[in-house]
């Protein structure tokens, strides 16, 4: 009998492991953005990103005029935000208070502008191109993520 138990607990036993992977659709933060928003949309979106409030009706009816106006789109809106950034109002902070701030910053430009969050890859370049750049202001990024792609779309 002892026998008969010693050669059936010494076979081996074979495991079988089955491994699942769940499908994942990858797609950039930016994949659901893809309606063009119209210029009234772009003037007052901006106009709130920039100033923290809305512009009147009017205001954004004479504004959008002026971009529908000028054949160049992208010139038309450069030329848009550069009049905004000469005001004084502008709810921009300092050089100073950006650098002390930086990942702050990055993510709530990115939640100003973009209404999302920042990648990793994304904080980490901008984190890498703002220490490397000591003349990059604010004022310079906010521009940049205006004139961006993506801000185009909502």
């Amino acid at each position: 009998m002892v026998l008969v138990l010693l050669f059936s607990d010494c076979t081996k036993q074979e495991n079988t492991y089955i491994y699942e992977v769940n499908t994942q659709e990858i797609a950039p933060a930016t994949a659901r953005k893809n309606k063009l928003k119209t210029p009234e949309q772009y003037v007052a979106i901006l106009h709130v990103n920039l100033f923290q409030y809305p512009l009147s009706a009017n205001e954004i009816y004479d504004v959008s005029r002026v971009l529908m106006s000028i054949g160049d789109k992208f010139l038309a809106q450069e030329v848009i935000i550069s009049n905004f950034m000469e005001t004084t109002e502008l709810a921009v902070p300092t050089s100073a208070e950006m650098r002390a701030n930086l990942l702050p910053f990055i993510d709530e430009t990115y939640e100003r502008f973009f209404i999302r969050h920042p990648t990793e890859v994304e904080k980490e370049w901008f984190v890498k191109y703002v220490e490397s750049n000591p003349n990059v202001t604010p004022a310079m990024i906010y521009m940049a993520f205006a004139l961006a792609n993506e801000y185009q779309f909502y």
